[in-house]
């Protein structure tokens, strides 16, 4: 996600939007000289030293690249534009998640051509499979009260209404709560960090946490599942997909940007949470350039 916005430098900023116009192009050494020229005019503005950073890393000058992140970050500790992802990808050494004001600003930015964009370019089908791995983990059941963590712009809610008496959603983008209210599918809708609502929910409260495509955008999952298991009643059900790390443990963040988790990391952190588990199968809720992005969709139980 590159940066918009002003350097308070009418000068700077067409340099800035000629730099993207050649970065979108592949040109990499012409952005990178128009970055610098931007930098020249306006040395403490963010966008254009991720802008430099992004440029960099294109031509393979990963040291570089790297230390222009860092800038970035230093002039933006938000991180609105997620240089510490991109830090991470160059590292190797992953944060515990993606930084709040990133998935923020992606998903408000996102949200007009959200549904469209996953279901008819991605594929996207994470609702889907995991309302089939919770029919499979609990045949027939119905649900007094479900919670969609990362509600995004109702897709899971649409899959699971007929499944719940009452229907829950958050989501840290207000723009995407708002395309979720206009579809008039949820009972209650928040606009918050899940960790936030969660601590704030009466515990043993839901029967049903569903988190679609969610943890994507977080790599300790431990304080999550805790938050989790503290508002499900026992026996409450909890259905998440993740992206799947191929090879090694723990987490990590892919070039994608999109954190992945082992197998065994994600039932390490359902025991210490006491979730046991109910299904864990291998599962693509989505396609990158035609190809199936290997996942896991899990059900764990209280």
């Amino acid at each position: 996600m590159t940066p918009t916005g002003s350097s308070g430098d009418l000068a700077a900023d067409r340099r800035y939007h000629w730099a993207l116009g050649a970065a979108q192009s592949r040109d990499f050494e012409a952005a990178r000289d128009l970055f610098g020229q931007v930098l020249d005019l306006a040395p403490h503005w963010a966008p254009a030293w991720f802008g430099l950073g992004e440029s960099l890393e294109g031509l393979g000058r990963r040291a570089e690249a790297a230390a222009a992140f860092r800038e970035a970050l230093a002039r933006d500790p938000g991180d609105c534009a997620g240089a510490a992802l991109r830090l991470a990808r160059l590292s190797g050494e992953s944060p515990a998640s993606a930084p709040r004001a990133y998935v923020k600003t992606l998903f408000d930015q996102y949200a007009e051509k959200f549904d469209r964009h996953l279901t008819e370019v991605l594929a996207y089908r994470g609702p889907q499979i995991l309302l089939d791995s919770v029919e499979q983990a609990a045949p027939g059941r119905a649900f007094a009260h479900m919670l969609d963590l990362g509600c995004g712009a109702g897709l899971a809610g649409e899959a699971f209404r007929a499944k719940t008496a009452c229907l829950t959603g958050v989501d840290l983008a207000p723009s995407m709560i708002a395309k979720a209210r206009a579809k008039s599918l949820y009972d209650r809708l928040v606009a918050a960090d899940l960790l936030d609502f969660l601590g704030e929910e009466p515990a043993a409260s839901a029967d049903l946490a569903v988190a679609a495509d969610v943890f994507v955008y977080t790599g300790d999952l431990d304080p999550i599942f805790a938050a989790v298991a503290r508002v499900l009643i026992p026996g409450g059900l909890f259905a998440f997909t993740a992206q799947s790390l191929v090879e090694g443990a723990g987490f990590r963040v892919g070039d994608d940007l999109r954190f992945a988790h082992s197998e065994t990391y994600v039932r390490d952190c359902a025991a210490k949470a006491g979730l046991g588990v109910r299904t864990f199968s291998a599962a693509a809720t989505r396609k990158d350039r035609g190809a199936d992005v290997p996942g896991w969709a899990v059900v764990l139980a209280k």
